[in-house]
C-alpha cells in the first residue's frame, strides 16, 4: 500500500526555514540601513527598483509598496534598461537593485552608466562580497542560511528575506514622512481601503423625507409606521423647531411592549429615549462604524449645527457603501 505523503510536515519545514531567514535579518539592520533610508527619504526624484527573475518579481512588489505609502517609485526591468529604458532614470532618482547573488549581469552592466551619471545605488543582496555589494552606495544584506527548496535551487527563503527587507524600508520611510491614513486613501480611491478611509457620513446617509422623524405628541402606533416606512429601525423625535429631543428604536418598542403600554393611545414623548448618540455629516464613515461598535447600536442620526436631523443611516448602509 502506497504511503500517504505528509504535506503538512513539508509545509512546517518550509515555514521554519523562512521564519529563520526573517529572524536572521535583524543582524543586518545597521548603519547602512539608516543611511539608505535617509537617502531615499530625501530623494527629490523617484526610487527606481530593478531586479532579474524572482528578484524582479519581488522588486515589483517593493516598488508598489513604496509608491502606495508615500515614496514615489516604479520598477524598471534591468534587461530593458540596457536597451533604452535607462532613459527613464533621472539624475535625481535613487536606484534600488535586488539580486540574491549580487552578480546579476544585467544589473552589473548598468553600474558604469549609473556611476557616470551620479545616480545613487542601494543594493539588496545575499552576498556582501559580491560585485553589486561593493559598487553600491549602500548595501543591505539579505543573506539566508538555506533555501526552503530542498534542492537549494528555487529562490524561496531568499526572496522572502528580500521582500521583508523591502517592507522594512517602505514602512520606515512611511513613518519618517508622517504618512497618514488619509494620505494612503488618496492613492487608493477606487478600492475598499479608499472607501473606508475617504467616505464621510454625508456621502452615505439618507436625506430629506427618507429621514425618519415624528413630533413629541405623535402616538406610538404612528411612530411605528414611520419606522416601518424608512426601514432604518428607529425614528427621531423632534420639537416644533425641528430640533432633536429624543429617539425611538426597535429596542424601545420591545421595552414598551414588556411594560404593556397602550401603543394606540400613548404619545411617543412618554416612552422615547431622550439622550442618544448622534454624528455630523463631515465625520468619516469609518469613525461612525467605530462609534456604533463601541455603543453597540445599529443606526445613527445626523444633525446640523442647530441639532436638527438632516440624515440617518444604519449598518446596512455602511455595508452597501463598502465601509465594512
Amino acid at each position: 500500500m502506497t504511503a500517504v505523503f505528509d504535506y503538512q510536515k513539508t509545509a512546517q519545514r518550509v515555514l521554519d526555514i523562512e521564519k529563520a531567514a526573517i529572524n536572521g535579518l535583524y543582524q543586518y539592520l545597521d548603519h547602512a540601513f539608516n543611511e539608505a533610508c535617509s537617502l531615499m527619504l530625501h530623494c527629490t526624484g523617484k526610487i527606481i527598483v530593478t531586479g532579474m527573475g524572482k528578484s524582479g518579481h519581488i522588486g515589483h512588489k517593493i516598488a508598489a509598496t513604496l509608491a502606495s505609502t508615500g515614496t514615489p517609485a516604479f520598477f524598471v526591468h534591468p534587461g530593458e534598461a540596457s536597451h533604452g529604458d535607462l532613459g527613464m532614470i533621472g539624475k535625481d532618482d535613487v536606484v534600488l537593485a535586488l539580486s540574491n547573488s549580487g552578480e546579476s549581469s544585467e544589473i552589473i552592466a548598468l553600474l558604469p552608466v549609473l556611476k557616470r551619471r551620479g545616480i545613487p545605488l542601494v543594493c539588496l543582496t545575499g552576498n556582501p562580497e559580491s560585485t553589486m555589494a561593493r559598487e553600491a552606495s549602500f548595501h543591505l544584506c539579505t543573506h539566508v542560511e538555506q533555501e526552503a527548496c530542498p534542492l537549494g535551487l528555487a529562490p524561496t527563503a531568499s526572496t522572502t528575506a528580500a521582500l521583508v527587507m523591502g517592507d522594512a524600508l517602505a514602512v520606515s520611510l512611511l513613518e519618517a514622512r508622517g504618512f497618514t491614513a488619509n494620505d494612503f486613501a488618496l492613492s487608493h480611491p477606487g478600492g475598499a481601503l479608499g472607501k473606508r478611509l475617504l467616505l464621510r457620513v454625508g456621502d452615505i446617509m439618507h436625506q430629506g423625507n427618507k429621514v425618519p422623524k415624528v413630533t413629541l405628541n405623535t402616538l406610538i402606533i404612528d411612530a411605528l409606521l414611520e419606522i416601518g416606512r424608512t426601514g432604518l429601525g428607529f425614528t427621531a423625535v423632534v420639537n416644533e423647531q425641528e430640533r432633536l429631543i429624543g429617539i425611538y428604536t426597535d429596542g424601545d418598542l420591545r421595552r414598551t411592549l414588556d411594560q404593556k403600554v397602550d401603543v394606540h393611545h400613548t404619545v411617543i414623548e412618554q416612552v422615547m429615549t431622550e439622550s442618544c448618540t448622534t454624528v455630523h455629516a463631515g465625520m468619516l464613515a469609518a469613525e461612525a462604524v467605530q462609534l456604533m461598535e463601541e455603543k453597540k447600536i445599529n443606526g445613527l442620526l445626523v444633525l446640523n449645527e442647530e441639532r436638527q436631523p438632516i440624515g440617518a443611516f444604519n449598518m446596512h448602509d455602511l455595508l452597501l457603501a463598502g465601509v465594512i
